[in-house]
């Protein structure tokens, strides 16, 4: 009887080593390793992973593609913004009367000089096509070969005409007698002065404002570009009656341009005191328009007159006279009501 022979597979070898046989020969007979001890094992993750963060930190920094780009509108508006210190601006001051012969180039050119006096840095500006005020500086506005039309007609700033007398002058020039023409398909044309003055206003703590005897649009752009208006106003019945059309002129542009534009005073000029129609025509200013009406008064002198043939002010030209004491009034007058406010 046969003996019965085991089938191939059934009997297994031990699954540890056997005793007394080496892990080299166990291999070479094809038995598996001894398990790794667990420290080992724990030194063996570790060394990788020291392996890579030396790598990464030996690689350069990578940029995320929002980092390349400029700060969104958001982002830049929740920077800290630190507020700029406030810039002093001029106060422009215009002389407005659409009647002509009433002083208006006298007394912005005189008020200027008294400002200038007081320590004050004065720009004045001549909208006038007459050029008169630029005369009073002793400047031929024949011969100037840049003025305002240049400003206000081909937006030339506003510091390449101004030229340095008693004070510093923006010239005027025959040519702004076609400005009003030339601007009038000019966008914005109202706003010409005003935009001018903006680059020199910082420079300056008055700007006077001599305007032509019409109420067109130099006119509009001086009260456009002005905070305050003075009226100068002959002491004659129709030198007065003028005062109602300025009065709805500068309403509308109150409303549409400027709102914050208001009349400074009403300034009677050439006063005869002898007369009792001068002394009744002030009265009628003072009983229709009550503290408008200033407190100083500029008599007739003999010197208003011949001041501008040496091409000065009443203030250079006659120094202790009564005319130059008549505008230092006055500025006076103005700056005690601008440090009230």
């Amino acid at each position: 009887m046969e003996e019965a022979v085991p089938e191939r597979g059934t009997d297994r070898p031990p699954a540890g080593p056997v005793a007394g046989q080496d892990s080299s020969s166990s291999q070479a007979a094809g038995e598996e390793p001894s398990p790794t001890p667990p420290a080992e094992e724990a030194l063996e993750q570790a060394e990788p992973a020291a392996s890579r963060v030396k790598a990464e930190a030996e690689e350069p920094e990578r940029f995320m593609p929002r980092d390349l780009l400029a700060p969104s509108r958001h982002e830049v508006a929740e920077q800290a913004v630190e507020p700029e210190a406030p810039v002093k601006h001029a106060e422009v001051i215009a002389f407005a009367n659409q009647k002509g012969g009433v002083a208006k180039t006298t007394t912005a050119l005189n008020l200027a000089v008294a400002f200038a006096e007081s320590g004050h840095r004065v720009l004045c500006v001549d909208l006038d096509p007459q050029g008169n005020l630029t005369m009073s500086q002793g400047i031929d506005p024949d011969k100037v070969e840049k003025s305002l039309y240049d400003v206000l007609v081909h937006d030339m700033p506003i510091a390449e005409i101004i030229q340095s007398r008693e004070i510093d002058i923006a010239v005027a020039s025959i040519d702004l007698a076609g400005a009003e023409i030339a601007m009038s398909t000019k966008i914005g044309r109202e706003r010409s002065l005003e935009k001018a003055l903006k680059e020199v206003s910082g420079d300056y703590d008055f700007i006077c404002i001599d305007t032509p005897p019409s109420l067109g649009l130099l006119t509009i752009n001086a009260l456009t570009a002005a905070s305050k208006v003075i009226v100068p106003v002959q002491c004659e019945y129709l030198s007065m009656r003028g005062l109602v059309q300025l009065q709805n002129t500068l309403k509308m542009i109150q409303e549409n341009l400027n709102p914050d534009v208001e009349i400074e005073g009403i300034l009677p000029t050439m006063l005869d005191t002898r007369t009792v129609h001068a002394k009744e025509a002030v009265e009628i200013l003072e009983e229709n328009f009550g503290e408008l009406v200033f407190k100083s008064r500029i008599r007739k002198a003999i010197k208003f007159a011949e001041a501008p043939v040496k091409g000065a002010s009443v203030l250079k030209y006659d120094p202790q006279g009564n005319a130059a004491s008549y505008y230092r009034d006055l500025a006076k007058e103005v700056l005690e009501h601008e440090s009230a406010q």
